[in-house]
């Protein structure tokens, strides 16, 4: 079967907002360019930026849902970032912190840790993995899940890296171990996303609104898409084939 690229997806902030590409270039042992550059710890997290650190340090859309309805578009050293609820925002993360923080106040919950600074790491996006990664994600696996939830849902809810569609559902897990060619790039397939909270908001509202884990579960699992790294860096564009090695 033909498989190629549908969407690619980066999200400059982890868990605020994701931004839709044409094209991408990546490199051996690097995570997407742009994607997880910054990362916004709460305040109790101990993160100060000069590692990397699990994502219970961070703000994130599992705990707190209406971060999951950002949009972000990456300008250079700017972000601007959209949200239904609140005005957009032009920033720079890396030199003002304080408008940012006093933008997204409103959207978290009174009962969680407030977000407390922004943080990144040179060199190494803030991915969920310990190594840096880019998520692989199936269209028909993701059409599998709506039916199921008899919804027309978003593949945003799932924050993927990058979208393939004409290979049979679940297909992607069978690639653990393996390489796959998309478009001049290589990637090693590491291990498959298990899912959290963060994909029962709709990323329009911000609401929890589908029970995408117990869909999920019905079928044994609560994984979704694939981990992988870069191998062999290059171009990748919506359209690209999918060729698993």
């Amino acid at each position: 079967m033909n498989a190629e690229v549908t969407h690619i997806w980066r999200h400059p902030i982890k868990s605020h907002g994701r931004e839709a590409l044409q094209t991408v270039s990546v490199t051996p042992g690097q995570t997407m360019s742009g994607d997880r550059v910054w990362a916004v710890a709460h305040e109790s997290s101990k993160a100060d930026g000069s590692q990397w650190v699990p994502c219970a340090n961070f703000s994130r859309g599992a705990k707190a849902p209406q971060l999951m309805a950002i949009s972000a578009r990456l300008n250079g050293d700017t972000i601007t970032l959209t949200h239904p609820d609140r005005p957009d925002l032009t920033f720079n993360p890396d030199g003002e912190q304080q408008v940012f923080l006093d933008w997204v106040r409103p959207l978290m919950p009174a009962d969680r840790a407030a977000s407390a600074r922004i943080i990144r790491v040179p060199g190494r996006g803030m991915t969920d993995s310990d190594y840096p990664s880019i998520s692989l994600c199936n269209m028909a696996s993701h059409r599998a899940v709506g039916q199921k939830l008899g919804s027309d849902l978003s593949i945003q809810r799932w924050r993927g890296n990058i979208w393939f569609d004409g290979l049979p559902l679940w297909e992607e897990f069978d690639w653990l171990g393996r390489e796959v060619q998309i478009g001049e790039a290589v990637f090693h397939v590491k291990e498959r996303i298990r899912r959290c909270l963060a994909t029962t908001a709709n990323p329009k509202t911000g609401v929890r609104d589908a029970d995408t884990l117990g869909t999920l579960n019905s079928w044994g699992h609560q994984d979704f898409g694939v981990y992988a790294e870069v191998v062999r860096g290059g171009a990748i564009s919506v359209g690209d084939k999918v060729h698993p090695l």
